[in-house]
């Protein structure tokens, strides 16, 4: 199963993202725009993973954020990567929570390797959320794009919780949230609401 760790930003603030954006989208063709009910802030992608690491997957990853406090975050100005003449995905940043977030995010991804999880992506960790990706896999110049972006400034919003998700691709893709820790807490399991 195809799995991840994530923040779910509350529907105010992916309210605010969406009138910010909704002009760009029409504007902006040649993105695929990643639909707001699947908008999450990634904390470590796991990828690939065997069922039968998910108990002490699970058990690992609810010791990390138990470690942690929650914090307020706010989402920013807009960026591109690898970079916006070139952009393959459009992001907007995520101010805040320092040091808390990469830190979480360094262990939970020491967690997953300590459960048996093959992490194939290495990246130093930069919070933000994905809102388009370049149809093209070679990349687009979204330079006036990300210029309009760099004014937004989002409400600040309690980020709580952490989410162990698991990806459904197909046709559309679709989150399921396997397992649900507050930060600073003890684990609330089983919570499998699903995402689309």
């Amino acid at each position: 199963m195809r799995l991840f760790v994530a923040l779910s930003p509350p529907p105010e603030a992916l309210a605010e993202i969406a009138a910010a954006l909704g002009s760009h989208r029409e504007a902006w063709p040649e993105l695929r725009w990643t639909a707001p009910e699947t908008w999450h802030v990634t904390m470590a992608f796991l990828g690939e993973v065997p069922e039968r690491v998910l108990p002490d997957l699970t058990g690992r990853l609810g010791r990390a954020v138990g470690r942690y406090q929650a914090v307020t975050l706010v989402f920013g100005a807009g960026g591109a990567f690898p970079s916006a003449a070139r952009a393959q995905v459009v992001w907007l940043g995520l101010a805040g929570g320092e040091p808390v977030l990469p830190r979480l995010a360094a262990s939970l991804a020491a967690g997953a390797r300590r459960a048996g999880v093959e992490m194939a992506e290495r990246r130093r960790f930069r919070p933000h959320l994905t809102v388009a990706r370049a149809r093209p896999r070679a990349g687009i110049d979204v330079r006036p794009l990300v210029e309009s972006l760099r004014g937004f400034a989002g409400s600040p919003w309690h980020a709580g919780h952490v989410h162990l998700v698991r990806s459904h691709l197909g046709a559309t893709v679709r989150y399921e949230i396997l397992e649900t820790w507050p930060l600073g807490g003890a684990g609330v399991r089983g919570s499998s609401a699903g995402r689309s």
